[in-house]
């Protein structure tokens, strides 16, 4: 196989990905906005699980962007936008934690001393840690060695993600359980094939 095949088949992979990817972040933002469990709630409470939904779709295409899955971009703009959205996703955290403590200050103290009886606050909270931990890191990178830097960078990702996810299946929230589930797939399968097809910088 020649390497213009190769890469006409890659670029449709690619294509498809995105593809899909952005129909399951459309229908999850869809199916949270419409939920009727949003009824009669404050906007602070639908801004603050929206946020929650939103930060969930961006991990999605964080990967995409650090596998350079999205045709037409640069590696160095895949790498810019990529920071872009770890901006925005520690944006919609913050959101999502304050608009949480504005409508429930007792749960969100519990769940931040680690001492909430319910599962999904515990993930959620480690989930948080490492995201604002992944940024500074960001901030830092070029005071650090580079492989140091890769190396903590992808053990916090694998953190974030399944902190994440955990704390999105385990929840019973406004997204419904079948974009929900989606969702988290490909959140999972995204995050592993990307490290898994770049494990060779992380021994390099």
């Amino acid at each position: 196989m020649s390497q213009a095949t190769r890469r006409t088949i890659k670029g449709r992979q690619n294509a498809l990905i995105v593809t899909i990817s952005l129909l399951t972040i459309i229908a999850s933002l869809y199916a949270a906005a419409t939920s009727p469990l949003l009824q009669w709630r404050d906007p602070i409470y639908i801004t603050g699980g929206l946020s929650g939904v939103a930060a969930l779709a961006l991990l999605l295409i964080q990967p995409l962007l650090a596998g350079g899955r999205i045709a037409g971009l640069h590696p160095r703009q895949s790498r810019r936008i990529h920071g872009w959205i770890g901006a925005a996703l520690v944006l919609a955290v913050l959101i999502h934690v304050v608009a949480l403590w504005i409508t429930s200050p007792p749960d969100v103290i519990d769940a931040l001393l680690f001492v909430s009886p319910t599962p999904f606050a515990v993930w959620g909270v480690l989930a948080m840690w490492a995201i604002f931990a992944a940024a500074a890191l960001a901030a830092l990178r070029r005071r650090l060695p580079f492989q140091t830097w890769r190396i903590a960078h992808t053990a916090l990702a694998v953190l974030i993600v399944t902190g994440s996810v955990l704390h999105a299946v385990l929840i019973e929230g406004t997204m419904g359980t079948p974009s929900k589930i989606v969702l988290c797939s490909l959140v999972l399968l995204a995050t592993a094939g990307v490290i898994a097809e770049l494990r060779g910088w992380l021994r390099r």
